[in-house]
């Protein structure tokens, strides 16, 4: 398989252009995901990597939660700023990975597969490491994976997929996958009167056991796994995974 989109960079999926459309499709989750959070972060502080747009950090820290966030994209967090209680949150700009902030939290948290923007299984290790080093006595590191389940199943590893259809606008999620990096290179395309709009992202995903291999390298344990927010149990069947991991 040829990769074209080996110059592809983090920024390439969450610059102006991927940050305007950021928040136009809600996940709908995001009233479990922080009742979620705040039951582990206690009186906080929590610190969310790849904070974003502020989905989830804005309506936890309206909890009376401190909260803290890294973030690469200057066009994200300038979305986050803008909105209300935005500017009260500390945000470090720098790799997530590197979790490049001061002092230990009882809550630090990756959502919505963040952890797969890393795109080696040495980073994604790094980042575990790090979390680790922030941990507090006790504390929790949160982590929300879709399971790749689906990817095995593509046929030549390959796929496109009618994401909206309109009589104005049609978008198109076009990915090709690799099993050895297992690195998924995907293109959502929208098609529309107005011409095409490209937005690039290259992940690469991780099964629930090798998530819990990174844990235990950075010192750290799984304590539960639900297959969401609401706590539903983790299953074979489960297409999502929510790991808390502590030491």
């Amino acid at each position: 398989m040829v990769s074209d989109m080996k110059d592809y960079k983090p920024m390439d999926s969450f610059d102006e252009d991927g940050a305007a459309i950021y928040d136009d499709e809600p996940r709908g989750d995001e009233t479990s995901t922080v009742s979620f959070l705040a039951a582990l972060a206690g009186g906080g502080p929590a610190l969310e990597l790849a904070i974003g747009t502020g989905r989830i950090a804005l309506p936890l820290a309206a909890q009376g939660i401190r909260v803290d966030g890294v973030d690469l994209s200057e066009p994200m967090v300038k979305k986050l700023r803008a909105k209300p209680g935005g500017e009260r949150l500390s945000i470090t700009m720098g790799d997530f990975a590197d979790v490049p902030v001061d002092g230990t939290y009882p809550l630090i948290y990756l959502v919505y597969n963040t952890i797969f923007n890393l795109l080696t299984q040495d980073d994604q290790v790094r980042c575990f490491v790090n979390v680790a080093s922030h941990l507090s006595e006790g504390g929790c590191f949160v982590v929300e994976t879709l399971v790749p389940t689906y990817l095995s199943q593509l046929r030549d590893g390959q796929y496109v997929d009618a994401e909206q259809i309109s009589t104005r606008e049609v978008t198109l999620d076009v990915g090709r996958y690799d099993p050895l990096t297992q690195q998924l290179e995907e293109s959502h395309v929208v098609l529309s009167a107005q011409g095409v709009r490209l937005y690039p992202i290259v992940t690469r995903y991780i099964w629930p056991s090798e998530l819990d291999l990174m844990a235990r390298i950075a010192g750290l344990r799984l304590k539960e796994r639900w297959a969401g927010w609401d706590k539903q149990p983790f299953a074979s069947s489960s297409r999502n995974a929510v790991s808390v991991y502590g030491r």
